[in-house]
């Protein structure tokens, strides 16, 4: 699995025209790193890297999880098949000052959460 993970990323940047610089630079990882991951010389890839590789190649994350061992052929369809559920906000027309208070309130929620409390 892990050479056909390498061999999707390779064919991905060749696609692309990008150097392996380049990609390593936008995925916040080394070239020589990204080179391992292209030869399938990394056991367990880090789904955070998986992730920004992904994007940085504009592939799909999940297929790079199934290649990569973390997902089987029921969880990525069962991933696949779920729908996303709407924006809390979705539909709602908000005063501006109704805005303030969703802003406050998200502000107050990240510094409780900075200060652990």
């Amino acid at each position: 699995m892990l050479t056909e993970l390498g061999r999707t990323l390779r064919d991905a940047r060749k696609a692309r025209h990008a150097s392996l610089e380049t990609v390593a630079q936008a995925a916040r990882i080394s070239g020589p790193y990204l080179l391992k991951l292209e030869r399938g010389s990394v056991a367990s890839p880090s789904p955070r890297v998986l992730a920004r590789v992904a994007q940085a190649l504009e592939v799909p994350y999940l297929k790079l999880m199934e290649l990569a061992g973390y997902l089987d052929e029921a969880e990525l369809a069962r991933l696949k098949s779920r729908t996303p559920r709407p924006h809390p906000l979705a539909g709602r027309s908000l005063s501006a000052d109704e805005w303030r208070k969703v802003g406050a309130f998200i502000e107050d929620l990240c510094a409780r959460r900075e200060t652990g409390s």
